[in-house]
């Protein structure tokens, strides 16, 4: 239940960490400074990105990639003082104890994880340097133009750390948001790699609908829900869910729908103008775009294609043994036909039809 997201000690960090947040920046870069020698040779190396709206599998592509040899990714663990991911642990390695036993996430979607567990945990960063990151009447593009050398710099040093801190060579991560920034981060980046993972529309939505009802459920039993939500960056779905327009022209059309209950139209509005735009980026040699029903089918086929792709290795076997645990999950139940025609044209693109 509510206790799955949100126990007494997870709020008040939360809430502690987002009233020292001008501070917390600050002291990033301090900790960037007294850290400087150890940072200053870690090289930022062909990042990998993994991005998509929510529930195409981008939990499964990170799983997978985390266990390559060499790779450092965000952990429960980082949040939520992310801008001082090495003091946070440190502080955190000296109160001692074990990762615990794994549960299941409170999606409840079979997904096991412990504080160890590798985790989407960017966008604190993002949303703290542009306010308007999730502006539900905002345009939320950022591409090779865009400029803001505060954040970059900010960005690098973080991935710096995080890479001395897991001991890693290679950074993996996980951000449904960059979907909208691949252009920018390719700028940032140009040796960086995308992985964007579809589903077919009628499965996905459905899933959507399906989430934004169990995490409304639990903010109904806990108030505190929302606002612990929308610190760690997440707006897919419960009470705080915003859209992500990657269509000027349709602005307000994804939240019109919601606004007036239709959940699945909203979000089939909100997979056509996600998956348009990738569909228009596909053809960069940098992005690969993986359908989830193809993931699920052949798994060990995904996992090689994968650390091909990203350039990683699997000396030990471990992302093979991740891979041969996947499966396709059950089907939840939502209005087919509203769905379909919202997004017939782009699933089309992608090699989907109707049954």
């Amino acid at each position: 239940m509510a206790q799955a997201i949100l126990t007494r000690a997870d709020y008040a960090l939360v809430q502690l960490s987002r009233a020292l947040s001008p501070l917390l920046r600050v002291l990033a870069d301090l900790e960037h400074e007294l850290a400087g020698e150890r940072l200053a040779h870690v090289k930022i190396e062909a990042p990998v990105f993994v991005t998509g709206l929510a529930r195409a599998g981008t939990t499964m592509m990170l799983t997978l990639l985390s266990q390559a040899a060499g790779v450092a990714t965000h952990r429960y663990r980082d949040f939520p003082f992310l801008f001082v991911p090495l003091a946070w642990n440190w502080f955190q390695d000296r109160l001692g104890g074990a990762p615990g036993e794994a549960l299941e996430r409170p999606h409840r979607d079979r997904i096991r994880i412990t504080r160890e567990s590798a985790e989407a945990f960017e966008e604190p960063l993002w949303q703290s340097f542009f306010p308007r990151a999730h502006d539900p009447l905002g345009f939320h593009l950022l591409g090779a133009g865009t400029r803001h050398p505060a954040f970059e710099a900010a960005f690098r040093s973080h991935l710096r750390k995080i890479l001395w801190l897991r001991g890693g060579r290679r950074y993996v991560s996980k951000g449904n948001y960059n979907v909208a920034r691949i252009g920018y981060l390719a700028r940032l980046f140009p040796d960086a790699r995308f992985v964007v993972p579809v589903r077919h529309p009628l499965d996905h939505v459905r899933s959507l609908v399906e989430q934004h009802r169990l995490f409304c459920r639990y903010a109904a039993e806990d108030a505190r829900v929302p606002g612990y939500l929308a610190a760690a960056g997440h707006y897919e779905f419960g009470p705080q869910r915003r859209p992500l327009n990657l269509d000027v022209e349709r602005i307000g059309e994804i939240q019109a729908a919601w606004r007036a209950g239709d959940e699945a139209r909203g979000y089939a509005r909100q997979w056509a103008q996600v998956y348009a735009h990738v569909d228009r980026l596909r053809a960069e040699q940098r992005v690969m775009v993986v359908r989830y029903e193809d993931a699920c089918a052949a798994p060990q086929a995904l996992a090689k294609q994968l650390l091909e792709f990203c350039g990683l290795e699997d000396p030990d076997g471990r992302v093979a043994k991740i891979a041969a645990t996947l499966s396709a999950p059950a089907k939840a139940g939502a209005d087919g036909p509203a769905i379909w025609s919202e997004t017939r044209s782009v699933a089309a693109r992608f090699g989907y039809t109707r049954t």
